[in-house]
Parts: structure tokens; C-alpha cells; sequence
């Protein structure tokens, strides 16, 4: 535990980049209380609302409530969700050069309609998503470029939160590439990860991983067929494939694959972006001086977090520690 605590100690000096497609999770929270005479649905009155960080936002957000100096670049539409993410980050990001607020483009939003009776757990009704696609100009391609360029000496690592929507175009890419052969990137993508061939770590969840390998994991040694597969065709050091309740299975180059169980309970409340929370930590953590095993466990205990929260949730360094297993953890 104590080489934990010193790991979690490092975050408040550790300079992290976050760069891919930002998002805001729009919540709306109300009461049902009677039949509509238009159809036969229930009416819900509308209580408030809350604008949360989503995406690659999310995983900005989780770090900014690690205590970590974190550079968001991304983009968010000059609406009213976009507005309010951004000046969220202006206030607890040292930078937002990054950022662009684009009137030629909306915010990819996912509104949760949240209904239950007053003093009770409210629960999700229906979701509604927006999602345009982020289309950089050759201009503002160019400045992030040059952002990024100036920026890149100054990390100590970079997370790619890659959801598919465009924002990390091919040149994007190739200066995270070039960046990944002195410093550690750490690779989320929903869609695309052989994209990423060279970067540091990949962090797929279960049924990303069967996708990019061709194998369906029912077990340890599909699993570690899989995985064995990535490392050697993505070219990473490291791969980590995150199983939901089951845990999490790190494979590293010249290493066995370490197999880590779930930490607390494996009655999850809600997993809406665990795998963000797996990304920042790890990246966060390889930062900050961790051997990948060392960030993995931390990345887990992460997890555990903020699967037992509603809606898309963070975690404090406080709570990180907490989680920790007690006794002594496989090495």
C-alpha cells in the first residue's frame, strides 16, 4: 500500500494531455405524475437538469478531480451544453488552448431523462443522443497541431479517447505516434483501435478486444490468445482488456498475463464511463512513475469507484486510496 500512496501522492505534479472527442452528458430529472391525453405515455415534470462532462470530457473531468494538471483539446459546438463544459474547464484546466468552441458545429450530447417519485433513486427513462460528426478545418487542424507541438515536451503522458467521431483526423494521429516512441500514450477507441499500432497501451473492454483479435473470449485461455493477439499486432507494450464485473487481464511484452478480480462488490450500480476512469488512471499513473501492473491496479480499484455511482461519476484521491486492497497485491 505504501508504494500506492507515494503513486497517488505524484498525481498534484503530473502533467497529463487528453485529446478526442469531447462530449456533454445532459441529465434531466422529474417526477412522473400522469397520463398525457396526446398518447398513452406518462408525463414527466421537469425538475432540473445537470450538464456533466462526457466522452473525452469525462475523462479530462476525472482527472481534474484526481488533483492532476490536465490539457483538454477538443471540440464542443457554441451551444448551450458546449458553453457550459468549457467554461467548466477553463476554471480547473491551466490551459485550454486546445479546446475549440465552434459555431459550425453542435456539441455531441447524451440527454438522460431521469423519472421517479420525490425522495426516491430516480431512474434512467430514455436516452436521446446528438451526434454530429467533428469536422476540423484545415486551419484549425493546423493550430491544434501546433498546439500540440509546443504542448508535448511539457507531458508526461497523453490519453486518446477516440469515441469515432473525427476529431482525431490522420495527422492527429501521426503526431500521437510520433509523440508515443518517447512518452506514454495511452489509446481508449471504440472503433478503430488498429489505428493506434505503436502507442504505449491499449485499454479495449471485452467485446472490443473479441472484435480486433477474431476470437470469442469464453474463457482464460481464449481470453489469453486474445489479448497475446493485440499485443503482438497493435505493436503496444501493453494491453490491458477491462472484463466489467470479472475484473481486468494486463498483458505486457515479455511478461504472463496478470489476471486482476474486481475490488468491492460485483454488484454493479451503473458502468457508464468505467472505461474512461480505466484510461485516465492508467495514463495518469504511468505519468506519475508506475510500473504497468502497478497502474493496472490502480485503474481497477478506479473502476470499482465509480461503477458503484449513478450516471457518469468520478473519483477523488481519497476515495482511490480507499479502494485499495488492504493486503498485499499480485506482482
Amino acid at each position: 500500500m505504501k508504494r500506492f500512496n507515494e503513486i497517488i501522492k505524484r498525481f498534484s505534479k503530473t502533467r497529463v494531455g487528453v485529446i478526442g472527442d469531447m462530449a456533454a452528458d445532459v441529465y434531466i430529472y422529474g417526477k412522473p405524475y400522469r397520463l398525457s391525453r396526446e398518447a398513452p405515455v406518462i408525463v414527466i415534470r421537469h425538475d432540473y437538469q445537470k450538464v456533466i462532462p462526457g466522452g473525452a470530457a469525462n475523462t479530462v473531468n476525472n482527472l481534474i478531480q484526481l488533483g492532476v494538471r490536465v490539457y483538454p483539446m477538443g471540440i464542443f459546438g457554441n451551444d448551450d451544453a458546449g458553453v457550459e463544459v468549457f467554461n467548466y474547464f477553463s476554471d480547473h484546466c491551466p490551459s485550454t488552448a486546445g479546446l475549440l468552441l465552434s459555431s459550425a458545429t453542435e456539441t455531441i450530447t447524451k440527454t438522460r431523462i431521469m423519472a421517479g417519485d420525490d425522495h426516491t433513486s430516480k431512474q434512467q427513462v430514455i436516452r436521446i443522443d446528438k451526434e454530429p460528426r467533428c469536422q476540423l478545418s484545415a486551419d484549425e487542424e493546423r493550430k491544434l497541431l501546433a498546439y500540440l507541438a509546443g504542448l508535448a515536451p511539457q507531458l508526461d503522458a497523453l490519453i486518446v479517447s477516440d469515441y469515432g467521431y473525427g476529431f482525431v483526423t490522420g495527422k492527429i494521429l501521426a503526431f500521437i505516434r510520433g509523440f508515443a516512441r518517447t512518452r506514454t500514450v495511452v489509446a481508449d477507441s471504440r472503433y478503430r483501435m488498429r489505428d493506434f499500432k505503436g502507442v504505449t497501451i491499449v485499454t479495449p473492454n471485452q467485446s472490443e478486444a473479441e472484435e480486433l483479435a477474431g476470437i470469442e473470449i469464453k474463457d482464460r485461455k481464449t481470453l489469453n490468445a486474445a489479448g497475446n493477439k493485440l499485443l503482438k499486432n497493435l505493436g503496444t507494450k501493453a494491453v490491458l482488456i477491462t472484463q466489467g464485473n470479472e475484473g481486468m487481464t494486463l498483458f505486457e511484452r515479455g511478461r504472463k498475463p496478470v489476471h486482476i478480480p474486481i475490488c468491492g462488490s460485483d454488484e454493479i450500480t451503473d458502468v457508464t464511463g468505467a472505461g474512461d476512469t480505466v484510461a485516465s488512471i492508467m495514463g495518469l499513473a504511468l505519468g506519475a512513475g508506475a510500473t504497468f501492473l502497478e497502474a493496472a491496479h490502480l485503474s481497477n480499484a478506479g473502476a470499482s469507484v465509480v461503477v458503484m455511482k449513478r450516471g457518469t461519476a468520478t473519483l477523488t484521491p481519497d476515495e482511490l486510496n480507499s479502494a485499495m486492497p488492504a493486503g498485499p497485491v499480485k506482482k
